[in-house]
């Protein structure tokens, strides 16, 4: 059972972008370090095969950046170790001035309780397991004394120590998954709350600054004239506009309305929201077409749409009068097609 309470290493270990690289560098120069003292010791070749399986898995075990690791970069990084030594146990004997220690053991021991750290206990025990078996073998079947292989078997004893360790906090993961959830989305209910009221704010603004005049003059009892009267009827198709197709109000297509409407162009707006994941400049030609539609009508009526997501037309442009009918159509590459 995977267990998607455990935190990732950079917010268990309070580590951002930088610190968490540092840290990367500093595991990964750790294991190469010990790795390096099998040139030594063994042949060029495996020396240098083994050293680039355990430095690839020191770095997938604290790069991956997904927790609990898949599956498969578990399997590599829990046989690299046993790999490793089997590639370098082998050639180790008992020289004069050799400490009785096999070097591949201690990377291999990070490596694996580094994986416990990343959600994956039980594989870590595998690891763990492997190794044991294969210094067993080569043990059994060299010069070596007992306390050479036991003293090989460090593994064991970092691996349990990092698992009791995960055992006691994982209470504590779990309320920090959980305080970090909330306050993201408490993060994110104050961020449309404050759209909300920028938005709120803005329309307010721009009604006041529009229908201002004119209600303050109704407001004081004053008989409008009928240029005012005209001026309050295109207003009222201006504020419904913004209502009904908010990514289309633009200053120019609003004064291209304006204008078509004061020629007696009926003209309609409607969004339906294919904008959304359109790049700017493809709104940007279907609202080009909409103003140049919106400029040449002088009679009949013109309809701007945006069509629903999905759709392969992001907006359409009908304008039909007596004695025409044109209809222009942009898809989401910005291809303008126009029929009539």
């Amino acid at each position: 059972m995977v267990d998607r309470d455990v935190l990732g290493v950079r917010e268990l270990l309070g580590l951002g972008d930088g610190l968490a690289w540092l840290f990367v560098l500093v595991f990964e120069a750790t294991v190469l370090m010990y790795m390096r003292v099998n040139f030594d010791l063994v042949p060029f070749f495996p020396a240098l095969v083994a050293l680039v399986i355990m430095g690839t898995a020191a770095l997938m075990v604290t790069v991956f950046p997904i927790d609990p690791l898949p599956y498969l970069v578990t399997a590599f990084i829990v046989c690299a170790g046993p790999i490793a030594m089997g590639l370098t146990v082998p050639f180790v004997n008992n020289r004069a001035g050799f400490s009785p220690q096999l070097w591949t053991a201690y990377p291999t021991s990070y490596v694996l309780a580094m994986l416990v750290v990343r959600g994956r206990v039980a594989s870590a025990w595998a690891g763990v397991v492997a190794t044991a078996i294969v210094l067993r073998l080569f043990g059994v079947f060299s010069s070596w004394q007992p306390e050479t292989v036991l003293r090989a078997l460090t593994p064991v004893a970092t691996v349990a120590v990092v698992t009791v360790f995960m055992t006691i906090i994982r209470p504590t993961q779990r309320s920090l998954r959980e305080l970090r959830g909330h306050a993201n989305q408490r993060a994110a209910r104050e961020a449309a709350l404050e759209a909300v009221n920028g938005e709120r704010d803005r329309q307010l603004a721009r009604l006041d600054q529009a229908a201002g005049p004119i209600l303050a003059r109704i407001a004081a009892g004053v008989e409008l004239s009928d240029a005012e009267r005209e001026q309050c009827r295109l207003l009222e198709a201006e504020l419904r506009d913004a209502l009904r197709a908010p990514q289309l109000v633009t200053d120019a297509l609003s004064a291209a309305a304006r204008g078509a409407r004061g020629r007696g162009v009926e003209v309609t707006l409607l969004d339906d929201g294919g904008f959304i994941g359109v790049p700017a400049w493809v709104r940007g030609k279907a609202i080009d077409a909409a103003v140049d539609q919106l400029t040449r009508a002088t009679s009949g009526s013109v309809t701007v749409r945006v069509l629903p997501i999905g759709r392969r037309w992001v907006a359409t442009v009908l304008a039909v009068s007596p004695s025409d009918y044109r209809r222009t159509e942009i898809d989401t590459a910005g291809t303008v097609r126009v029929s009539s």
